[in-house]
């Protein structure tokens, strides 16, 4: 039913997926910044944290509302920060394409709640350096049980991609550990790895390990020479592990086609 109605109305379900993406993006707004604090995530009404203004209905449209009060409180005139919208309209343009890649699926399903939580955990990563279990521990069950119920997954993929997701990070920071004597990787580093697992598979991890730690990498240098602390300043890895799994979901089915047919030219 819902795919003869997608095939009459093609333009309606990209608008549709791109708006529901901008509700869902003001709202992790909301958990972004409430989240780390413990603080409840659904009351009271969101407000200016410069004057307590409670914000109304007809200033919290996504991205809309910041535009047309030019980025200040309606009250106090604090500005507002750009991330706002820019965290709603990038959770809508990732709506929007994960419903033109996989169309009505349960896999669909599955990778908008990825999507979410993924946003959502990066930017707290960047904030406050750390990976909320409440999403990292969550997403390892999900994925699990999606695996389970979702007839175009298989749980035995799913369960190899937690152990060697988690498996591969967990060695990596043991080795760390052991030649350096200190920390180079958090436990919610592991688990968001584990995570991806859980959702992608197993074979996928060695795409996503190779790609953040290159991302990562670059970053990396580019903070140290800007840094007083050089070499020994530390960048949250979690949101590389995101950008690594969301780039698998768009182009990792490509990658490895384009990787297995240089291989087999130079055989």
């Amino acid at each position: 039913m819902l795919e003869q109605i997608q095939t009459q109305l093609p333009l309606y379900f990209p608008i549709l997926f791109f708006v529901v993406g901008l509700c869902f993006g003001s709202f992790a707004n909301v958990v972004i910044y409430r989240l780390p604090k413990k603080k409840n995530v659904a009351t009271p009404r969101s407000a200016c944290p410069s004057c307590g203004h409670e914000i109304t209905w007809y200033e919290n449209i996504p991205v809309l509302s910041w535009i047309f009060l030019r980025g200040k409180c309606s009250s106090c005139k604090t500005s507002i920060s750009f991330r706002y919208p820019l965290v709603e309209l990038l959770m809508g343009l990732l709506f929007v394409a994960l419903y033109l890649k996989v169309g009505w699926s349960w896999t669909l399903l599955e990778y908008l709640i990825f999507g979410f939580s993924l946003v959502v955990v990066s930017f707290i990563d960047f904030d406050h350096m750390i990976l909320p279990d409440t999403f990292t521990l969550s997403g390892i069950v999900i994925g699990l049980m999606g695996a389970l119920l979702n007839p175009e997954r298989e749980f035995l993929t799913a369960f190899y991609g937690v152990l060697l997701g988690g498996g591969s990070l967990y060695f990596m920071a043991l080795l760390y550990y052991i030649f350096r004597k200190k920390d180079g990787m958090g436990g919610g580093d592991i688990k968001l790895l584990a995570w991806i697992g859980a959702l992608l598979g197993a074979w996928p991890i060695l795409f996503v390990i190779m790609f953040s730690s290159v991302v990562g990498s670059i970053v990396g240098v580019a903070v140290a020479l800007k840094s007083k602390e050089g070499l020994q300043s530390g960048i949250p890895f979690g949101p590389y592990l995101a950008l690594a799994a969301i780039a698998f979901i768009f182009f990792g089915e490509e990658l490895l086609q384009w990787y297995l047919s240089l291989v087999i030219q130079s055989t």
